[in-house]
């Protein structure tokens, strides 16, 4: 019976080469799995930074769940629903969504019809609707969404959200007409009903 050899190999293994058409598909592969990680890390960043949600009553004749089940159930991420640092937070990060993508991409001239408000995070129906056209968008260009996913998100929400926004008689109907003179005023809201005593 003969004794395996322990001697080292003498001779090193070939470089392994890659087709240089193949290393385009790689670094667009590689730059797409980037962006998903770091848009990953950006909603796991914003979910850390949320408490703990309070557990939910239960409504009326409805049974409480254990306490299992009520924890799972999210927080909301709605901007509304947010206070202090957290609304401020939140709005900064949208500010930066609506300046550098929403406005240059789809903001269209200013005019009578289509108004604009460059102090629109002070229009609450603005930030409402702008933050939910947000929310929607970061689900609908997930690779998650698939490949129509942003045709999904144009149709179903930055159409009529734009519609509402600009409108003539929308949230911006008091401010800006024109660049160079810019103006901005809060519309007023409908008063409250007054209360039984209040009659």
């Amino acid at each position: 019976m003969s004794e395996p050899s322990t001697a080292a190999p003498t001779s090193e293994p070939e470089p392994f080469r890659i087709q240089d058409d193949d290393l385009d598909d790689l670094a667009s592969t590689l730059a797409k799995t980037i962006d998903e990680v770091r848009h990953h890390g950006v909603i796991l960043d914003r979910l850390a930074s949320e408490p703990d949600p309070a557990p939910a009553l239960p409504a009326a004749g409805e049974a409480a769940g254990t306490d299992a089940e009520q924890g799972e159930r999210p927080a909301s991420l709605f901007i509304l629903a947010l206070g202090g640092e957290k609304y401020a937070t939140e709005l900064a990060a949208l500010a930066d969504w609506v300046d550098y993508l929403l406005l240059p991409v789809y903001g269209r001239e200013i005019s009578t019809t289509r108004p604009w408000c460059h102090q629109w995070y002070e229009h609450p129906e603005a930030v409402a609707r702008l933050h939910g056209l947000w929310l929607a968008w970061q689900q609908y260009t997930d690779t998650e969404a698939g490949l129509s996913g942003p045709s999904t998100w144009h149709r179903d929400h930055l159409d009529h959200a734009l519609a509402q926004l600009r409108a003539a008689d929308g949230p911006f109907a008091a401010c800006t007409t024109s660049p160079a003179r810019p103006t901005h005023r809060l519309l007023t809201t409908p008063a409250p009903e007054p209360t039984g005593g209040d009659r």
